[in-house]
């Protein structure tokens, strides 16, 4: 065999021993990767399906006070000039539409606290005594937690409604509209009307 062919087999040897000895890992590293881009990719497009249409306040008028107002009037006790009216479900649909406003009220809580959902409409003028729409997007942008807590709480107090609508219980449903309002008014001092004068007793 010529020096020429020596060194050619010398190399050839090499070469193939240098792929025999590459490591499973190494092969596996742009599996790897490629997995980690799919999972990336299905993490966006996870995060793709959700798509904020509403503001908080359209939020509010559309959902969560129609499903409030559905708990609060359920239960009512007035006084006529016939006597005493006491409102209350008593028939198994009227117990399921009450049950229906709970439900709302309480998934509606998951909508309001989603990031990147503004206060109110472009061009939406503040109410008496209340902060400026972007205003407010600035105090929930800077107390987000806060925001969820009172979103929680709300929650809590609807999932009590609930509960007295499973056990057909009137006085416990009137009671947790009551933790209800306060919920809802704790928070609206807090984001909406921050210098409103709370009176004390």
């Amino acid at each position: 065999m010529t020096a020429h062919g020596i060194r050619f087999v010398a190399v050839a040897s090499v070469l193939l021993l240098a792929a025999c000895s590459q490591s499973p890992s190494s092969s596996a590293a742009p599996a790897a990767g490629a997995a980690a881009g799919a999972a990336t990719a299905g993490a966006s497009a996870q995060d793709s399906r959700f798509e904020i249409t509403a503001t908080i306040r359209e939020l509010m008028d559309s959902t969560v006070d129609p499903a409030a107002d559905g708990l609060w009037d359920a239960v009512a006790v007035t006084s006529t000039k016939k006597g005493v009216d006491e409102k209350q479900p008593r028939t198994d649909e009227e117990w399921a539409a009450v049950r229906r406003h709970a439900v709302t009220l309480m998934e509606s809580m998951n909508l309001v606290v989603m990031n990147g959902r503004h206060a109110a409409p472009p061009g939406t003028k503040a109410g008496e005594g209340e902060l400026t729409p972007d205003e407010i997007d600035q105090h929930i942008a800077a107390n987000p937690d806060a925001l969820v807590g009172f979103a929680k709480a709300l929650r809590a107090s609807a999932q009590k409604s609930l509960t007295a609508i499973d056990k057909k219980d009137v006085q416990g449903l009137f009671e947790s509209g009551g933790e209800i309002d306060e919920a809802c008014e704790v928070c609206h001092v807090t984001f909406w009307y921050p210098n409103q004068k709370v009176p004390t007793s």
